[in-house]
């Protein structure tokens, strides 16, 4: 509501607010957000032309005001309050350019006047409990209105209704929501502080003072209770909501125009208002903490309700759509989602926009609304321009409906020096912050892509998630693929990160050694490679002695075991990051783990052996890495003992057959294994160990596969249901077209008989027909056709 108050004097449309001085003023209730809302504060600031603009926001913030004005602010933007140590104690105020406050401070910028927040401090409300949302005022006033839409109602109560009046309408429907409702609370307090800063603003001499606030606060500024003792005006009943805001669609009214359980009809009856000396009373010693504030970007997603935010809308790129294009929206608005559509090369001409104009128009009119709106327009798009197909749809929503745009706050507000040279680095490696998750492929024989590599693995260290680790289209390791999503939290997580360092490169460096001191031995080879992708050669040597100190004392073979595989995919970045190799350390640490692998096997259960077979099939790669025979010649030393677990002596089998250094026949290995003298849960256990490889062996080697269906069917119906789970975990783990080929196999069973093609001894082959295949083999191993291949 726009409400002129003097003191003295009624305007009639509101009544003096008790102490104020001389000072005409005016309180524009709003809807956070709203662009009708938007329009009617800056239409109705430029009527009356305020010589001081208060705004409902947190005051700390006034000095921050001036920054509004600076070019490179873009909205949508947020103001930052947190606690300084205590950066999850922290609280934002987002504005969008179709936001009642963010116009009343741009026209305060623009017509040199004074701006300032009248809402409880931040210094106070971060220190208490903030009372939980009890009420949604719109939801109460559509349901009384006969819709079930609350963004549908506003729409044809204000969006489609024109600028004139609006805020008075808002203010009657609001009026009536609240009438009988008593502050109490953080909601006291904050209106109490309101009033306070107007008393205030009033006796500092301004001749012209306007309020901009949610409409829920402004009975609390202008409603008969705050009359003056003086000059008391009639009693003022709550204007009536004419029938056509608060009538439900096709103009039938339902109810009375009251919010349903408000009581009977009754005139307002003036309640004593609270005096400066209660409001004082009831902000004295409020709890408070040190805060510090500075504006950070935002997104439009941020502003949904469905973000968590409790002041959201739900479609802030269609309400931005409403602010800046008043005029033809639905056009306007169709046309761009077709545009859209054809950026994914979807078949849409202008004859579908047209039809699309026609059928959203056609469907208001059915329902009585005097425009399209989201929903019409919505269900537009789905029928002319995406033929009924809803990945298109979804695709419009997410690009238009939410909008996901970031903001941008000038160079010259106050920041975190973290955060400064975060901004730095971002222009120096070209990497635009951007709200829209995007995919990045690096090169990192590029300085400029291994810039950036750096640069997003220092964040990650610091728990400021901007880029995620995503597959590489590569197999190189030269090759990096990230997706980037800046979100305006992440600014709370730079200010947290802050106590590491004035810099990205200092603050990860110290964050590397912080996680360092208490790390074990694989949490410290994670961090030499996650040092090494970042680039942080003052914290490698660190890193690298926890490691010796800890891989000294620490006698335990998983510990050592679980560290290599991670020092060694380290070392494989030497030459590419450009740093020391690790080949020392490694070195010692896979010594010492085939010096105690034996003991190491020893009486494990059932978990204890899955865990160490995970864990070598991880040295066994890092070994191979290394190029070291040591390990393969521990594996064989020990495939030569009979107490293994069935699932590691299973597992050393396949690691030594694929590596050629198995010392007797892998068949007989498997005969004895799956012989009648082992349980057989112990042959399943083998078998999932040796299979775990992939179960291609079993198509190329038909003596495998004969030995596993033999003993396969020469179980017994008990035996044949306790082995069961276990071989469905190892052969449900193959490929389907591996197990395609060996049922295949086995139900022809020419694969099961000596001989048979496919097979070893035997098998006839006809040299004539595989002369040609021997020749393109040669040629391509560069062998020629003479000499051995």
């Amino acid at each position: 509501m726009s409400a002129e108050i003097a003191a003295g004097a009624s305007s009639g449309r509101g009544a003096p607010v008790p102490g104020l001085p001389v000072p005409r003023v005016s309180v524009l209730g709003v809807r956070h957000h709203g662009p009708g809302s938007a329009r009617a504060v800056r239409d109705e600031l430029n009527r009356i032309r305020p010589d001081l603009v208060l705004v409902e926001g947190p005051p700390e913030a006034d000095g921050l005001v001036a920054l509004a004005a600076d070019p490179g602010m873009r909205p949508p933007v947020a103001l930052l309050a947190y606690v300084p140590g205590e950066p999850s104690r922290a609280a934002f105020w987002p504005f969008a350019e179709f936001s009642p406050e963010w116009q009343a401070i741009a026209y305060a910028a623009r017509a040199g006047v004074e701006a300032r927040f009248c809402d409880l401090p931040a210094a106070h409300s971060l220190a208490l409990d903030a009372d939980p949302v009890r009420r949604d005022p719109i939801g109460e006033l559509a349901r009384a209105a006969g819709y079930d839409d609350p963004e549908r109602w506003w729409e044809d109560l204000v969006e489609h209704r024109g600028e004139a009046g609006t805020l008075d309408v808002v203010a009657e429907a609001m009026r009536a929501v609240r009438e009988g409702h008593v502050a109490g609370g953080v909601e006291a307090r904050r209106e109490a502080y309101m009033r306070r800063t107007l008393r205030k603003a009033a006796r500092e001499g301004f001749a012209r003072i306007a309020v901009v606030c949610g409409a829920w606060h402004l009975p609390a500024l202008t409603s008969p209770p705050l009359s003056s003792p003086v000059l008391s005006p009639p009693v003022l009943s709550p204007p009536a909501l004419s029938p056509p805001a608060l009538s439900p669609p096709g103009g039938r009214a339902r109810g009375s125009g009251r919010p349903t359980g408000s009581g009977p009809e009754t005139p307002d009856v003036p309640r004593r208002p609270p005096s400066p000396a209660e409001d004082e009373r009831l902000l004295r010693g409020l709890p408070k903490v040190r805060i510090e504030m500075t504006w950070v970007p935002w997104t439009h997603g941020r502003l949904a309700a469905g973000a968590g935010y409790g002041a959201g809308v739900a479609a802030p790129g269609w309400y931005e759509h409403l602010f800046t294009a008043p005029d033809r929206p639905v056009e306007r608005w169709l046309a761009r989602a077709a545009a859209i559509l054809r950026e994914e090369d979807l078949p849409v001409s202008s004859a579908h926009v047209i039809e699309a104009v026609r059928l959203a128009e056609g469907l208001a009119t059915l329902r009585g609304r005097p425009l399209a709106g989201l929903s019409e327009v919505t269900e537009a798009v789905r029928a002319v321009l995406c033929g009924g197909d809803e990945l298109p749809v979804e695709l419009v929503q997410r690009r238009m409906v939410v909008g996901e745009r970031l903001g941008r706050v000038p160079d010259t507000t106050p920041m975190v020096p973290l955060r400064r040279d975060l901004r730095d680095e971002q222009r120096r490696l070209r990497m635009k912050p951007e709200a829209m998750a995007g995919e990045h492929d690096l090169d990192l024989r590029r300085p400029l892509d291994l810039g950036r590599s750096r640069l997003l693995h220092r964040l990650a260290l610091l728990d400021v998630p901007w880029g995620t680790p995503r597959r590489a289209r590569s197999k190189g390791t030269f090759k990096e693929s990230w997706s980037l999503e800046w979100r305006p939290e992440l600014d709370v997580a730079l200010i947290e990160a802050a106590v590491w360092g004035i810099t990205v490169e200092a603050a990860a460096t110290a964050r590397v050694r912080d996680l360092a001191g208490g790390a074990g031995l694989p949490e410290l080879a994670a961090l030499v490679e996650r040092c090494l992708l970042a680039h942080l050669p003052d914290a490698l040597p660190y890193v690298l002695g926890r490691i010796e100190d800890r891989a000294a004392l620490d006698g335990e073979v998983r510990h050592l075991m679980g560290a290599l595989p991670a020092l060694v995919r380290a070392r494989r970045y030497g030459d590419v990051r450009g740093t020391e190799g690790l080949a020392g350390v490694t070195e010692s640490m896979l010594a010492r783990i085939c010096a105690g692998l034996s003991p190491a096997l020893t009486g494990l259960d059932e978990d204890a052996a899955r865990e160490m077979a995970a864990l070598m099939d991880g040295v066994h790669t890092a070994a191979g890495l290394m190029g070291s025979g040591r390990w393969l010649a521990t594996l064989a030393g020990i495939a030569r003992r009979d107490d293994l677990p069935g699932l590691l002596d299973g597992r050393i089998v396949r690691i030594l057959f694929d590596a050629e250094a198995l010392e007797d026949d892998v068949a007989a290995r498997m005969a004895r294994s799956m012989s009648h003298g082992n349980p057989p849960a112990r042959s399943a256990a083998w078998m999932e160990g040796f299979l775990s490889g992939g179960g291609l062996l079993l198509v190329h080697d038909p003596r495998l596969l004969a030995t596993v269906d033999a003993w396969l069917t020469g179980l017994s119906p008990e035996a044949f249901v306790d082995v069961l789970p276990l071989l469905r975990r190892t052969f449900g783990a193959f490929p389907a077209p591996e197990r395609r080929m060996i049922g295949g196999r086995v139900r022809s069973g020419a694969a099961l008989r000596p001989g048979s093609p496919g097979g070893d001894e035997g098998a006839d082959y006809d040299d004539g027909l595989a002369a040609g295949a021997v020749r393109t083999v040669r040629d391509i191993l560069g062998r020629g056709t003479g000499g051995r291949p």
